[in-house]
This record gives C-alpha cells, structure tokens and sequence, in this order.
C-alpha cells in the first residue's frame, strides 16, 4: 500500500464542476519525504478542483502554523503559513511536467497524486531567513544574543571611521575650501 494514497484524487469519476477537498498536513507527512527543517507542523490545505470537459483546475490553499528554529538565536518559534498555488492539469501523449503550473497527463490516467504539490508549497512558503520575531521586536531575552552584544566590537561602533587621505589630496581640497 503507497504511504501517501490518502493524496491520490481519482478524476475520472466527478462530474463536471467543483470538488472540494481538505488535508490535515502534520510531522509525518514529511517524514516520507525525508525533510527534517521543522520542529512541528500544523497546517491545513483546502484544495479546490474544478473538472472541465478537457482540462482540471486545482487551487490549492495552506493555512497554519510551522515550529522552526531561528536562524540567528536557534530559540524555536511558530511561523504563520498563507499562500496558495494553482495548477492546470491537461491530458497529452505523454506525463510532462516542465512547467510549474501545467502538468501533462496521459489520457489513460485516472487518478492523480497531489502530495508532492503540497509538499513543495509548504517549504516553498517559508522565508528564506527565519527570525524569531521577538528578535525584531527586541523583547526575546537569549543566551546566544546576550553573548553576541557582548562579543560585538563596541570600539569601532562609538569612532567614527578614520579615513587615510593621500596628503597630495589634502592640499587639492584646501584650493576647493580658500574659495
């Protein structure tokens, strides 16, 4: 039995016009695809299928919470997850799916597996850089940023930067101020 068949939608029974579906994401739908960036997950996909008589239109919806690690304290904290993805599904020859928002289907299927998409779509969701947002507020109290201000190089911060001015110069700019 495939771990992830409570993904497969089977298309070819629905009648023409709008399905809708809803997925319960948590820890372990990750675990099959081997990715371990989360402490904890909690997010919840609405996925709407529209059938028409030549193509299928998917519209996909996240919504939750996601337990990560900060980047810079390494304190965990719940980044909010709100995106959405579409996708058209055709029918062709042959299986292609070169283009993010176009997959080619085979006229023979009668069935397709969104797991992947919504996998993609929550990583995807994600900043890049993940702070904690009592960082930016400067209310989160840490070994790791108290140990960082205190190793911080306050002597450059209190002068100002020292320029090495060629005295050639020095005696070009006195003809710009004698002005």
């Amino acid at each position: 039995m495939k771990p992830l068949k409570a993904f497969d939608i089977q298309f070819v029974g629905l009648k023409i016009g709008k399905h809708d579906y809803k997925f319960e994401i948590d820890y372990k739908f990750f675990e099959h695809f081997e990715y371990d960036e989360f402490n904890d997950i909690n997010v919840t996909i609405v996925l709407n299928l529209v059938k028409k008589s030549t193509f299928l239109e998917l519209n996909f919806q996240a919504s939750g919470t996601i337990n990560v690690n900060c980047d810079l304290t390494n304190e965990r904290y719940d980044e909010s997850v709100n995106t959405d993805f579409d996708l058209v599904v055709s029918f062709g020859d042959e299986y292609n799916d070169e283009n993010e928002a176009i997959l080619i289907l085979p006229h023979a299927e009668y069935e397709i597996n969104v797991a992947h998409y919504i996998y993609e779509l929550i990583v995807l969701s994600l900043p890049q850089k993940r702070v904690h947002p009592g960082v930016e507020a400067g209310t989160l109290g840490s070994d790791i940023l108290k140990k960082l201000e205190d190793l911080s190089p306050k002597s450059l911060e209190n002068k100002p930067p020292k320029e090495d001015i060629d005295p050639r110069w020095e005696t070009l700019k006195k003809l710009i101020t004698d002005k």
